[in-house]
C-alpha cells in the first residue's frame, strides 16, 4: 500500500530513535538524513547521471558493516570536494556523526523499502518540508529559530503577490521557506507551459535568491530547493558582511532575520549602511530597504521584534530613514508564542521603496493581532484562519471604511511627535481590569475587613477571659 507524504515523514523522523545511542541530536540527524536521502532522491528523479559513478544509491545500499562505514565517509568526502554545483553545496564539509555501522545500515534499509510513488506524486519537496517542520517543532533541536510558521509565510506571500519575472530575495533565508512558498504561489497562478523561454529561464535561474550564514542550515536550504525543482541560488555567507552590498535591484524581499546582537557587540563589516549598529535586526532592515530598486513597485515584508519599533538612538535613526526612503504603509502586531522563543514579541513591517528618498511615508496603518488573542500552542494551533480579518483590512481599496477596532491609522506627523516610535496600534487588553470595574471588589474587601476585625475582637475577649 502506498504511503502518504505525512506517513513517510513520520517514518523517517522516527528513525532518529535508531541513532540515539550514538548521541546524535535531531538537527544532526536531519543533516545525516539529507546526505542519505539525496542519493535516494537522485535515483528517484533520474538525477543519478549528475553523481560520479560508483558513488550512487545502488553502491551505498550494497555495503555492510565496516566496509559500509568506510565507504560512506569516502562518499561524503568525494561529493563534497570533487562534484560541482548544487551537489557540492549540499555535501560541502559533510561529516557523519553515526558511529555504529549497523545503525547506518538500518536507516539505508528503511529508506530503500519505502514506497516513494505517492510521495513523488504529492511532491518530494512537501515530504522534506514536513521533516524541516518536525525538526523546528522539537524544542531540543533548537531549529525553531530557522523556521517561520507556515501560516504566516503563506499570508505574507499572498499579500506581496510575487509575479513571474520579478527578482525575490531573502537575506537570512534559513531553510528557504519564503522563497519556496513564493514559488508555489507563482506556479499556482501562472501556467508555466505558456511562458516564453526567457521567462522560464528567469524563473529557474534568477527569480529567487537567498543567503544563509550557518553551514548546516544552508545545506538544508539547498536540499529543499532541489526537491522543489528550483535553482539553488543560495549563498553561504553573511548578509551583514561585504557580500550583502551585492544584494541589489530586488523587486521583493521576504525575510525573518535572526534576533539578537552581533557577537561581542561588533558592528557589521558591510560599509553601505548609514547607521551601522550591533543590533542585527536594525542592520538587516537597512540592508533590506537598500536592496530594493527605486523604479517603483519594489516592496518588502519583514518579521521584526518589538525592540526595532521603539529602540532609541540608532533605532530611531533607522526608522526615520526607512520612513523617508519607503512608504511604511502597514505594521502587523503578531501574537506572542508563535515562534520557537515563546516570549518574543514580533511584527511584520510591510513597505514599498519610493522612487525618491524623501517623505514617502504619510500614514502608517497598524493591525493588532496580539491583544486578546488565544494562547497558541499544541492545544490551539496557529492557523491561517486567524489572519482573515487582517487580510480583509489590508487589501481593502478604502481602508478608512473598514470597521475593525484592531485596525488603526496613525499619521507620520503624530509618529514624529512620539520620537519616531512605532510601538503603537495596540488595543485595550481585556485581561487588565479597568478602574471603573473594581469598585464592587473593593466594597466586598472592606466588608470582609470589618467582619475580620469584629471576629478578632471577640477572640481577644475570650482569650482574656480564659486567663
Amino acid at each position: 500500500m502506498a504511503l502518504s507524504t505525512q506517513e513517510i515523514v513520520n517514518k523517517l523522523w522516527n528513525l532518529c530513535n535508531v541513532l540515539r545511542d550514538d548521541g546524535i541530536t535531531y538537527h544532526q540527524y536531519l543533516n545525516e538524513l539529507t546526505f542519505i536521502l539525496f542519493l535516494k532522491m537522485a535515483e528517484e528523479t533520474d538525477y543519478n547521471n549528475k553523481l560520479p559513478e560508483g558513488y550512487r544509491w545502488e553502491d551505498l545500499k550494497q555495503k555492510e558493516g565496516i566496509e559500509l562505514a568506510t565507504f560512506y565517509r569516502q562518499l561524503l568526502l568525494k561529493l563534497g570536494t570533487e562534484s560541482t554545483g548544487n551537489i557540492q553545496k549540499i555535501y560541502n564539509n559533510a561529516q557523519t556523526s553515526i558511529q555504529e555501522p549497523a545503525n547506518l545500515r538500518k536507516i539505508i534499509k528503511h529508506i530503500d523499502e519505502l514506497d516513494w510513488f505517492e510521495a513523488k506524486d504529492e511532491g518530494l519537496g512537501e515530504m522534506y518540508e514536513g521533516l524541516l517542520e518536525k525538526n523546528a517543532s522539537e524544542k531540543k533541536s533548537g531549529a525553531g529559530q530557522y523556521f517561520t510558521p507556515r501560516p504566516l509565510i503563506n499570508v505574507m506571500i499572498r499579500l506581496m503577490d510575487p509575479k513571474v519575472g520579478e527578482r525575490l530575495n531573502d537575506p537570512a533565508c534559513g531553510t528557504y521557506g519564503f522563497m519556496i512558498a513564493a514559488h508555489h504561489y507563482i506556479l499556482k497562478y501562472n501556467d508555466i507551459y505558456k511562458l516564453g523561454d526567457a521567462e522560464n529561464n528567469h524563473l529557474q535561474t534568477e527569480q529567487y535568491s537567498g543567503c544563509e550564514l550557518v553551514g548546516d542550515t544552508h545545506r538544508l536550504a539547498m536540499m529543499n530547493a532541489f526537491l522543489h525543482g528550483m535553482g539553488g541560488n543560495i549563498a553561504l555567507g553573511d548578509s551583514l558582511s561585504s557580500y550583502g552590498e551585492s544584494i541589489k535591484n530586488k523587486d521583493l524581499v521576504l525575510a525573518n532575520p535572526p534576533f539578537g546582537t552581533k557577537k561581542g557587540g561588533d558592528r557589521p563589516t558591510r560599509t553601505d549602511l548609514v547607521y551601522p549598529t550591533s543590533n542585527k535586526q536594525l542592520n538587516f532592515l537597512q540592508g533590506i530597504y537598500r536592496s530594493l530598486h527605486t523604479r517603483g513597485g519594489a516592496r518588502a515584508a519583514v518579521v521584526l521584534p518589538d525592540n526595532v519599533l521603539f529602540e532609541d538612538g540608532d533605532g530611531q535613526n533607522v526608522r526615520k530613514d526607512l520612513m523617508e526612503k519607503c512608504n511604511l504603509h502597514t505594521i502587523l502586531r503578531l501574537p506572542t508564542g508563535i515562534f520557537y522563543a515563546a516570549g518574543v514579541k514580533t511584527n511584520v513591517l510591510f513597505f514599498e521603496r519610493g522612487t525618491t528618498d524623501k517623505t514617502n511615508t504619510k500614514n502608517v496603518w497598524f493591525y493588532d493581532m496580539r491583544t486578546n488573542m488565544p494562547k497558541f500552542g499544541k492545544r490551539t494551533p496557529f492557523t491561517e484562519s486567524y489572519f482573515a480579518d487582517f487580510e480583509k483590512a489590508y487589501t481593502s481599496k478604502d481602508r478608512n471604511k473598514i470597521k475593525d477596532e484592531r485596525f488603526s491609522c496613525i499619521s507620520r506627523d503624530t509618529i514624529a511627535k512620539k520620537n519616531d516610535s512605532l510601538d503603537l496600534g495596540l488595543i485595550a487588553d481585556d485581561s487588565i481590569t479597568k478602574a471603573e470595574d473594581i469598585g464592587e471588589p473593593i466594597e466586598i474587601a472592606k466588608e470582609a475587613l470589618v467582619e475580620l476585625t469584629s471576629i478578632t475582637k471577640e477572640l481577644n475577649a475570650i482569650i482574656k477571659a480564659l486567663h
